[in-house]
């Protein structure tokens, strides 16, 4: 018997061998595929984090970054001191908050129109059209914009000169520039965002669509009882994401968009353009830093506490 048992482990041993190291394999074709990305990620992510120490620094170019003196939190202290701290921190949280709503609403409309499509070309050619605006930048997506809205000669001027309206100064008017802001951002990215959940609905089986037809479903019950729940986990890991930049609005659409008009710094100015405001007119480098700091250990926290929220409630649907 002991005879036996050996020689069947003699001959199971080079087929475990062989199956390891075709694992091995595997792995390492994996590594090498996520090799360059990882480089960036060191790179770009990783390295730079040294510079945290300039946030507790009053940085002198001459005494360079270790010899530069430690001022501990006075650094944060400035900022939060200003006058407009209130209304940038205001301004970011409201505009990403509504930005973050409104756009996970038509991410998911913009998906489902394009899955109940019967017409695949159709499908292809309306997902393209609404993707081109995501590669354009946020300079180009400007001078679009002022072109449309600039206050002598522009396009949206000319349609209300046209039915006997008067023309509008649209860069003197704040109120009217979180709107317009929402539709930007929305025209810029719906179709680059709606593709998660495309994807996600076309993994659906068919088979619970035909069920539900046979039971007499209407189409708010299938997306009640078949789409959302789908869509659920994708749903709850894009908005823990989003939750965690909530404290850090988009550069280019706030500062290119709106051209910078201070007449418009009530509805449109956030954060990230106040610091670099603040960057090129004082040179405060150690500020900057500091808000920096402040804006990633916030999205941090909101992102651990959202995503024990949901660990809570729904365990499979959290990020970690």
């Amino acid at each position: 018997m002991a005879v036996r048992i050996e020689t069947k482990k003699a001959e199971l041993k080079p087929k475990v061998t062989k199956i390891l190291t075709s694992k091995r394999l595997d792995n390492m074709q994996l590594f090498l595929l996520a090799l360059p990305a990882i480089v960036l990620v060191v790179i770009f992510s990783y390295i730079p984090m040294s510079g945290i120490i300039l946030a507790f620094k009053n940085f002198k170019v001459t005494q360079g970054v270790f010899g530069s003196p430690w001022v501990g939190f006075k650094n944060f202290e400035f900022f939060f001191k200003t006058a407009d701290a209130w209304r940038t921190i205001r301004n970011t949280l409201g505009m990403n908050l509504i930005m973050m709503i409104v756009g996970l609403v038509c991410n998911i409309a913009f998906a489902l129109l394009c899955f109940n499509l019967r017409n695949k070309p159709a499908i292809k050619a309306y997902q393209t059209i609404t993707i081109v605006p995501s590669f354009l930048s946020w300079v180009v997506v400007g001078y679009l914009v002022y072109a449309l809205l600039k206050p002598t000669g522009g396009i949206a001027n000319q349609i209300i000169e046209a039915i006997g309206g008067k023309p509008i100064n649209w860069y003197s008017d704040p109120n009217r520039w979180p709107f317009i802001l929402l539709l930007t951002s929305l025209w810029h990215g719906v179709g680059y965002g709606s593709l998660f959940y495309f994807a996600s609905l076309m993994a659906i089986e068919k088979d619970y669509f035909e069920a539900a037809s046979l039971d007499g479903a209407t189409k708010w019950n299938e997306f009640r009882y078949i789409i959302l729940p789908h869509l659920m986990p994708l749903i709850t890991i894009m908005q823990i994401l989003a939750i965690g930049g909530i404290f850090r609005a988009d550069f280019g659409l706030f500062f290119n968009v709106t051209r910078d008009a201070g007449a418009l710094y009530p509805a449109t100015d956030v954060i990230d353009t106040y610091i670099f405001r603040a960057l090129i007119s004082l040179g405060n480098i150690g500020m900057s830093a500091a808000v920096g700091v402040f804006q990633s250990v916030v999205g941090f926290i909101l992102i651990l506490i959202t995503n024990l929220i949901v660990k809570k409630i729904e365990p499979d649907n959290a990020l970690f």
